[in-house]
């Protein structure tokens, strides 16, 4: 993480998943000597006039937030006691809540499943939005009890185009760096069933003309962060196949796979590319997806 004050910020919803969230944010906390921010999105001022002719003796929406905060807050609290925690609710809904405390936060993290979604969705259409749209690093905590509780120490970084994984890197190479574990670095590549005549150096061999070439860019990736970072561990490889299922494959032995995303001005739809739309779903470690300004 960025090293400033700006807090990490977790939304809650009582759900088990943004729990995980939690305890996950309060060991990263710790790690990179931030504070955290809990956030909980609650629309119960819109209907607090519904609320005063509801049952007798029926908690507020306004009464259950406080408890949901409060909650999670000990929470964070015992896990941690060295650890800053504040709690804010928002009476937004949970996208444009977590999107705006995004603007002031070195990260927000989030869990993989709210509590109003369906068990059979592999992902919370918020976690989704705030990770496609977000202008910060977000964190989606997922994955298994050995990524959740760091013991592959290895950090995984999905090297794309290098004009869009600068920030991916930097995040990566601190990451590593605060943990004191080895960064992998992966660049994936392919060759294309049919080759046309007018590239060169590409005649007779072009696996290999590919495979030198993914090579270079991982390189181009890399060479700011093994500058700035000499006591990181850094393992470069290049693997045929499709990025997203070369990082899937991966991902169940990292503790954090980081990857990049580019953010458009003017562009409001999802900014958030294949690879990380499938890792999002599927990985067996937390993803971070760090954001390039185009």
């Amino acid at each position: 993480m960025v090293m400033m004050e700006l807090p990490l910020v977790v939304g809650v919803d009582g759900s088990e998943s943004s729990l995980r969230a939690t305890d996950w944010a309060v060991d990263e906390a710790a790690r990179h000597g931030l504070p955290i921010r809990l956030v909980h999105a609650s629309l119960w001022e819109r209907y607090e006039g519904v609320e005063r002719g509801s049952e007798a003796g029926r908690p507020s929406d306004r009464v259950t937030a406080e408890a949901l905060v409060g909650s999670a807050a000990e929470r964070a609290r015992q896990r941690d006691p060295s650890v800053q925690v504040s709690t804010e609710i928002v009476p937004e809904d949970a996208t444009t809540a977590l999107l705006a405390a995004a603007r002031n936060a070195s990260g927000l993290v989030t869990g993989s499943r709210g509590r109003g979604e369906l068990a059979g969705l592999l992902l919370g259409s918020v976690g989704l939005a705030v990770a496609a749209r977000a202008h910060c690093p977000v964190i989606m905590v997922r994955g298994d009890k050995a990524a959740l509780e760091a013991t592959h120490e290895r950090i995984l970084l999905g090297a794309g185009d290098p004009a869009a994984s600068g920030e991916a890197a930097r995040f990566a190479f601190r990451e590593a760096q605060a943990r004191g574990c080895t960064l992998d670095v992966v660049r994936a590549w392919r060759c294309p069933a049919y080759e046309s005549a007018d590239v060169p150096n590409m005649a007779g061999e072009p696996e290999r003309y590919h495979e030198e070439r993914a090579s270079v860019l991982l390189d181009a990736v890399v060479h700011e962060g093994v500058a700035d970072h000499a006591g990181v561990r850094v393992h470069r490889t290049t693997v045929e196949g499709t990025a997203r299922k070369v990082l899937l494959r991966r991902s169940a032995a990292a503790d954090l796979v980081v990857v990049g995303a580019r953010r458009r001005h003017g562009h409001f739809g999802l900014q958030l590319g294949r690879v990380g739309h499938t890792l999002l779903h599927h990985a067996d470690c937390p993803v971070a997806i760090v954001p390039q300004q185009a």
